[in-house]
Parts: C-alpha cells; sequence; structure tokens
C-alpha cells in the first residue's frame, strides 16, 4: 500500500530521511508552496524566491529520478492554502497507509503536523532530521546535570565525535580548540574582497521572481540582482568558490565590517545548508581539507567550522529542548515596539542604515552585523523580543525559527537570562569604531557621548548598564563595565542619562 510523503521546503536533499525505505513506484510526494507558510510573516522577497525555486527544482529532479511527485505552485487563490489542507486533499485521492514526513524546524509547525492525525484520520509518522550531527536527545544527554550550558565545551564534543580537526592522538590540530582571538581584524581594503558567487536566474527562478513580484509586493526587501543558487550541484559550486577566494581570508576578517563591501570573506552558504542544498558535515569536511591542504590558515578553517559544528548544533538544541516556553522570556523587561527605520533603513546612523540596506538588497548580513551593530541596538533600546525575532526570521534567507530565535532571543536580547550566552553582548560605538569603517562617514561623532552629534551607541550603553544593574552587577564577565561606571563623576552620569533618555523618546528620528 502507498505511503503520502510530505517534504517541506527546508528539506531539499533526496537524503531526507523521509524517504528512507520509500518506494518510488507505489508512494507520492508531496511539496507545496501555501499561502499560510508564506505569510505567516514578513519574508523577504529574496527568501521567497530561494525556497520557491528551490523547491520547484528539486521537485523536478525528483520526478526526473522516477518520483512521483505532487507539486502545488503559489497563487493567491488556490483552494488549498495550508499545508495540512494539500496533503488533505492528495491522502484523498491516493487513500495511503500513512503520512510520512522528516521533523520539521520550527515549534508552529510542528505542533500542527503532531495533531494532524485526528483530522485526517492516519497515521503520521515524523522522522529525525538526520542532517544534524547531534540528535536532540544528543544534546538532552550532554546538558542533563550541567548548571550552564556553553557552547564551547558542546563544540568540543562536537569535534571529538566528528573527528574534525583533530589529530591523531585526539587533540586538536595546531594545539588549540578555538582560534577566535586570531579572528578581529579591521579590513582597510586590503587584501581585497573577491568577487561573489553569482548564478543568474534561469527560467524558472525568473517565473517565481515574476510570482513574488505580484503577490507579494508589500513584503521586505526586493527581489533585484537575485544571485543565490538553487540547485544542490550550484550550491556545492558556491562551497567551492568560498574555499578557494574567500577562506584564506575569512579567519582574520570574520568580525569586519565595511562601509563599501556587504560580503568581505564571508561564506553566504548558510542559506544552502539550512534548506537541504548542503550538508553541513560535508562543508566542514570541504573547509577542513583546505587547511589540511595548505590553502587556508588553522584560524580561518576553525573559525568556519564552530559556526556549523558548534554554534548551529547548539542553539538547535537549546530550541527543542526549551520550547515553546522559551519563544516567551523577556526576562529584562522591555517594552519598546521596534523602530520603523528596522524596515527602511532611513537613519541617520551609518552603521545602521549600512546593515539594514543591505539586509533589504541582499536578504543577508553577517555575524556581527546581526550581532554587534541591528541587534546591539535593540538590547541597548529596550526593544520587544518577539519584535525582534520577528524582524530576524522574515528579513534574512537562512532564518528558520529554530536557528533564529535562540540566536536572537538568547544571544543577542540576553532575554532567556543568561541561558544561552554567559554575558549580554552590549556594547558602545567603539566596538564599532574598531570593527569597520562605518564612523568616518557617519551624521554623529564617535568620540561624543552626551553632545546632541553623540554617538548614540555611547549614551544608550550607559543607560543599559545603569538600569539593569541588578541584573548584571554580579556577573563576573560585567565587573569592570560597573566599575567604571561608578567612577564617573555624578554629572557625567547624569548628562549620559539624560542624553539616552531623549534618544529613546525620540527613537524614530535617530
Amino acid at each position: 500500500m502507498a505511503n503520502l510523503i510530505l517534504i517541506l521546503g527546508d528539506q531539499l536533499t533526496p537524503d531526507i530521511s523521509a524517504l528512507d525505505d520509500a518506494d518510488k513506484q507505489h508512494d507520492r510526494i508531496v511539496m507545496a508552496e501555501v499561502h499560510d507558510e508564506a505569510s505567516y510573516t514578513n519574508h523577504h522577497k529574496k527568501k521567497l524566491v530561494l525556497l520557491f525555486s528551490a523547491m520547484r527544482h528539486f521537485a523536478k529532479q525528483l520526478e526526473e529520478d522516477g518520483w512521483q511527485v505532487h507539486y502545488q505552485r503559489y497563487h493567491p487563490d488556490n483552494e488549498h492554502r495550508s499545508l495540512e489542507a494539500v496533503v488533505a486533499a492528495q491522502a484523498k485521492d491516493l487513500k495511503p497507509e500513512r503520512i510520512i514526513t522528516t521533523e520539521c524546524g520550527e515549534w508552529r509547525l510542528h505542533a500542527q503536523i503532531s495533531e494532524w492525525h485526528k483530522e485526517l484520520d492516519l497515521p503520521v509518522e515524523i522522522r529525525p532530521d538526520t542532517r544534524f550531527i547531534a540528535t536532540k536527545q544528543d544534546f538532552q544527554d550532554w546538558a542533563e546535570g550541567r548548571k550552564q550550558l556553553r557552547m564551547e565545551y558542546f563544540y568540543r564534543e562536537m569535534r571529538r565525535k566528528t573527528g574534525l580537526l583533530m589529530d591523531p592522538d585526539g587533540k586538536p590540530e595546531g594545539g588549540e580548540w578555538n582560534y577566535d582571538a586570531d579572528n578581529r581584524r579591521k579590513w582597510t581594503g586590503k587584501p581585497a574582497a573577491p568577487a561573489t558567487f553569482r548564478v543568474e536566474p534561469d527560467d524558472t527562478t525568473q517565473e517565481v521572481i515574476d510570482l513574488v513580484n505580484e503577490h507579494f509586493t508589500d513584503h521586505f526587501g526586493t527581489t533585484d540582482d537575485f544571485h543565490f543558487a538553487v540547485t544542490a550541484e550550484d550550491a556545492n559550486q558556491a562551497l567551492a568558490h568560498f574555499i578557494d577566494y574567500a577562506l584564506p581570508c575569512f579567519g582574520d576578517f570574520q568580525d569586519a565590517m565595511s562601509d563599501h563591501e556587504d560580503w568581505l570573506f564571508h561564506a553566504i552558504l548558510s542559506p544552502y545548508i539550512n534548506s537541504g542544498l548542503l550538508d553541513p558535515l560535508a562543508v566542514c569536511e570541504a573547509a577542513t581539507q583546505a587547511w589540511y591542504a595548505g590553502r587556508a590558515p588553522i584560524n580561518a578553517v576553525e573559525g568556519f567550522v564552530r559556526q556549523i559544528l558548534g554554534w548551529r548544533e547548539f542553539v538547535r538544541g537549546i530550541y527543542w529542548m526549551n520550547m515553546p516556553g522559551y519563544a516567551e522570556e523577556n526576562r529584562l523587561g522591555n517594552t519598546r515596539s521596534l523602530p520603523w527605520f528596522y524596515w527602511t533603513g532611513d537613519t541617520k546612523m551609518r552603521c545602521m542604515h549600512k546593515a539594514i540596506d543591505s539586509t533589504r538588497r541582499n536578504a543577508y548580513a553577517h555575524h556581527i552585523q546581526r550581532l554587534m551593530v541591528t541587534g546591539n541596538f535593540a538590547l541597548l533600546a529596550g526593544i520587544k523580543p518577539e519584535e525582534i525575532c520577528d524582524w530576524y526570521l522574515g528579513v534574512y534567507a537562512d532564518a528558520y525559527d529554530w536557528v533564529e530565535l535562540p540566536n536572537v532571543l538568547g544571544m543577542v536580547m540576553h532575554a532567556d537570562g543568561g541561558y544561552l550566552g554567559s554575558k549580554p553582548y552590549a556594547a558602545s560605538g567603539k566596538y564599532i569604531q574598531r570593527q569597520s569603517d562605518h564612523c568616518a562617514n557617519c551624521h554623529y561623532n564617535v568620540n561624543k557621548s552626551t553632545e546632541e552629534d553623540a554617538c548614540p551607541f555611547n549614551a544608550l550603553y550607559w543607560h543599559f548598564i545603569d538600569r539593569h544593574r541588578d541584573d548584571f552587577a554580579k556577573n563576573p564577565r560585567m565587573g569592570m563595565m560597573y566599575r567604571n561606571w561608578d567612577k564617573q563623576k555624578p554629572e557625567k552620569k547624569e548628562a549620559l542619562l539624560n542624553r539616552a533618555n531623549k534618544l529613546l523618546d525620540q527613537i524614530e528620528q535617530l
């Protein structure tokens, strides 16, 4: 008897567990572009193009490989506007023995699919997502009994488990587990940043671009200059391009930002890894082989591997171990709404304008732009966690709830009370000045704190420190900040707080 197999838009690999032991002759694969998933948040137009086009290319590949595929293309007048409705219609037609799918990456959808058996009167088998190196149970076993969960220690376990960058004696290659201290150079224009990997839209992608432009006009971003890979073959070419041209300098400049370059030496592979076009372990293996071959330095390769093998796996474990309650965390009591300039980039703060404008054009910004610019400002200003989390989920092509929510709510906003990170990533304008050339072109002066033209990050930083003394004064990693604050003269402290309060009152005009 046949099975109905549902493949989601971030599961675009023939190795997905839902296809294990499947029967090409009798089973039917279902894939669908549906209104509910495309519209539940303000997905970037390029994100929609990437996923719809990649889904269509993958469905075509499956058909060419001999699978029976039912594929619903998006139209606002589609009768079936949810995944459940599409599956129900196909189940009525096929009368399958059961529905099979691989676990999804979002609690919202997981909760829905877990209830389908009641409405559809069919067994629904949800299989583990074997694309991750650590299972959900692996992470829970590692976390059990620990007072604090720290990515560094979990990362070392993943290194041991996979053997990546480990020598024959079971020690880390190069003698160190982590080379992050070597990865903080400011980029001054040399060496030149490589050209971005590009794939020109084929007929399928162009058709999707036209669809998104017609039916998603109110969504954030633009489809202009779409050049993402939409097939596994092209995604692997993007990986090869990164290793050849950007990986050698990735480590040195991975925390750098530029007024003139959007991409610098970053991989821009996360949209492909998170959608299934690239296998994360294979990506890490390709990078480590570059080090063994003498094509890239250890600090670059280790830093890159840590992002995937360490941080990516870690935040996924945090997500599934703590949902759904984790999404409601707001330990710092933030109440301020997200400023409108997050959607427009219309702000005189140069670093914010550049990060948001890059996001609007590319559906991408690298981790320092996200953490230390747009995220840092939201933290200092006390933005509601649910609003900034929803923004990150919508505007980035690589954003899925399992990876976005812990990164933003936990690491960026420290809204979980330090469960994910040991200290808040709060910083003044001096950090941005050290890592970029934005300040030289800014309306505000990074060397001032209380004047009308002073960098807003400076006063807002001390306002954050002052108002959260009860939260952080006993944190050993924050002690120096409070000693510095307490050393300030009373009139200077008053001026800083007055400046910050004025900025917060006029936040939409910054």
